[in-house]
């Protein structure tokens, strides 16, 4: 396969490739519950999973797997990974930090395999890893009544983003959405 960064830049200069649409308001669709989220899994966590969309790419891949799938039957050149929250940072909202790299790497596959699925030699597809904001900011106070206060370090931020980054990468993404 040739170099994906100059495939691109030459689909580029003789077409607009298409980016797929809102991964979120696809999921809600299906009406999940907290039993779904979980999967077998996590059937027995003790924390609320229900809303943690990153978590659907370990418990419904499937789910997942056919959203990519009609995005890209729809005609999206290139899919996002379902990791817009897929940090330690944003997972640490459900106590599931330590799941951030397996939920990269996991999104990463599950879209290269319905790449795989529609990419001809004609019509190639790619793989943006998707980078989302957190949860929380180094930028605004979290207290209204002390205005330098952080609730996050911008230390912490890069460590989190590096780590998904990886992840994204080790699961074979084309390139980097942030």
């Amino acid at each position: 396969m040739p170099d994906t960064a100059a495939q691109i830049q030459a689909l580029l200069r003789r077409r607009i490739l298409i980016l797929d649409g809102a991964m979120g308001t696809m999921i809600q669709r299906h009406k999940f519950g907290e039993a779904q989220y979980r999967g077998s899994r996590f059937a027995g966590f003790k924390h609320d999973v229900k809303g943690n969309n990153e978590l659907l790419v370990l418990t419904q891949p499937q789910v997942i797997q056919e959203i990519h799938e009609q995005f890209l039957a729809a005609g999206a050149d290139i899919i996002e990974t379902n990791t817009f929250g897929a940090t330690r940072i944003a997972q640490a909202d459900y106590h599931m930090e330590e799941l951030a790299a397996e939920l990269n790497v996991a999104a990463a596959h599950l879209a290269k395999a319905a790449c795989a699925k529609f990419s001809t030699a004609a019509v190639p597809r790619f793989v943006a890893g998707a980078f989302g904001p957190t949860p929380r900011t180094a930028s605004i106070s979290p207290d209204v009544n002390d205005p330098g206060a952080r609730n996050v370090t911008f230390d912490e931020l890069v460590a989190a983003y590096l780590e998904q980054a990886r992840a994204l990468a080790e699961g074979g993404v084309d390139l980097f959405l942030v």
